[in-house]
């Protein structure tokens, strides 16, 4: 009688909480800033073109807005990124103009009021770089403006002109190669004081474009001069897909409550209407135990799918080739090819996922992930001592040297029927293999056999392979 051994790995799905995001400005009101003075909220928005520019909404629960008035009456230019903040009782916007040429200017308007009249635009005579933000510090007194590409300025203590020269003082958070993105695109600066730390959150990855372009990164200090440390959890808020109800998430605030309740106010387009524009979203955000700030839709890897007895085999699969301890899987190598190799099997949940592992092979082995329908019609990806392997309709294609040596990180990714593999030395830097496959013909009704497409794990050759890490995560 076979030896029966139960697999059992903990899978960690990607979740984005739609009912964390709220709509709280509809309609075209891009880049939002806001400011609360006492129990009253105020916001602006980028105006671009269109005058009077800067209108200034007024809010009481974050959640109902009302117009109050305008804060720039005359055209300087298009006006993109504004910042709202009070400061020894006088209300002051930063904000940049551009004339359609990448010629950017950076002024400053003030009133003693949100309702009162706004002084003339103050030209700073800051050009190159956009999105400008006041920031206290406490420590020195000092005030300062920070500004796209992760840099800053000394402000004078009237705010009103500049002193000294631009710094660049922080670089960025690496977005993964294999997201796709416009570019690092380092922009919307928005600093913010909580406890011990000043917390930084920047746009990064493009405005527009692809649905999954923009997004929130975060990075603190606990001064003012850094260095700036980024977030293990970046992004704060993202896009992950197309499917999702809101595109291009990104250029966020923070805003407090009375109570001590944190929000994040960002802007997105809804993908079923994208000429009404990027719209007002809000969300809570948290202060987790280490310090972080962690957001109801961010990248939480939540324990909520657990592949136990769901791991299955073909009709030659071999138990005794396969052993578990602290959740690390052995491998024992068998056969010529994945299918002979008695690959382990689950049922995938959800429509559109990614499957990565770790693997350590030793001996002569080829091991990796598959997409598997029977014998004859299956693919994946796998690396052996040298070379890397995908296998397209059962059929092997060999993609050249790996140079990893015995130790290395898998991917496959499986969106809208199409398969993609990725390589990375760490788990944390993924390279795509360029071999995309469609396999929505990989179904009974063409292939027959009432089968279905089953990702999972093979190892064939002479040794053994040991698979740790195992991570599934819904798209």
């Amino acid at each position: 009688m076979k030896r029966i051994v139960i697999i059992v790995i903990t899978l960690f799905v990607l979740t984005a909480n739609a009912a964390a995001q709220t709509l709280i400005l509809g309609g075209d009101h891009p880049d939002p800033t806001a400011v609360r003075d006492g129990e009253d909220y105020y916001m602006t928005c980028s105006s671009f073109e269109y005058l009077p520019g800067l209108t200034v909404y007024l809010s009481r629960d974050l959640y109902h807005w009302e117009a109050i008035g305008s804060a720039l009456n005359k055209n300087i230019g298009s006006v993109w990124a504004p910042d709202i903040c009070k400061f020894e009782g006088l209300y002051y916007i930063y904000f940049t103009t551009s004339d359609g040429h990448d010629n950017f200017h950076n002024y400053v308007i003030t009133s003693k009021g949100p309702y009162d009249k706004w002084s003339e635009p103050i030209d700073l005579h800051i050009g190159g770089w956009i999105d400008p933000c006041h920031v206290y510090d406490e420590a020195t007194g000092k005030r300062w403006l920070f500004l796209s590409g992760g840099h800053r300025i000394q402000l004078s203590k009237d705010g009103l002109s500049t002193v000294g020269k631009l710094e660049k003082v922080y670089h960025g958070w690496q977005i993964p190669k294999e997201w796709i993105v416009e570019g690092l695109a380092l922009e919307g600066p928005k600093l913010k004081k909580i406890g011990d730390y000043y917390y930084w959150l920047s746009a990064e990855g493009g405005t527009a474009g692809p649905a999954t372009t923009h997004m929130v990164v975060v990075a603190r200090s606990k001064s003012i001069d850094g260095p700036w440390v980024n977030c293990p959890h970046n992004p704060l808020i993202h896009t992950y897909s197309s499917k999702e109800q809101w595109w291009s998430k990104g250029h966020a605030s923070l805003i407090d409550t009375p109570d001590g309740k944190l929000y994040a106010i960002y802007h997105a387009y809804n993908k079923d209407r994208l000429n009404q524009g990027r719209q007002v979203l809000m969300e809570p955000v948290e202060i987790t135990e280490d310090g972080w700030l962690r957001s109801g839709s961010g990248t939480d890897q939540l324990p909520l799918f657990r592949i136990g007895k769901e791991w299955k085999g073909s009709l030659g699969f071999d138990p005794a080739k396969f052993s578990v301890s602290d959740s690390i899987l052995t491998m024992i190598a068998s056969g010529d090819n994945p299918t002979g190799s008695s690959p382990l099997l689950f049922t995938a949940p959800d429509p559109d996922f990614e499957i990565s592992a770790r693997f350590d092979n030793h001996g002569n082995v080829e091991s990796g992930l598959l997409f598997y329908y029977n014998d004859r019609y299956f693919a994946g990806f796998g690396c052996g001592k040298e070379d890397k392997v995908c296998w397209r309709r059962g059929e092997m294609r060999r993609k050249g040297k790996h140079g990893m040596g015995c130790t290395i990180w898998i991917k496959l990714r499986f969106e809208d029927n199409v398969l993609t593999g990725y390589l990375s030395r760490d788990g944390k830097v993924w390279e795509s293999q360029q071999w995309g496959q469609e396999m929505s013909g990989y179904q009974h009704n063409l292939l027959g056999g009432f089968m279905s497409l089953l990702p999972g794990i093979y190892c064939y050759g002479n040794g053994s392979a040991i698979v740790s890490h195992f991570k599934y995560i819904k798209l």
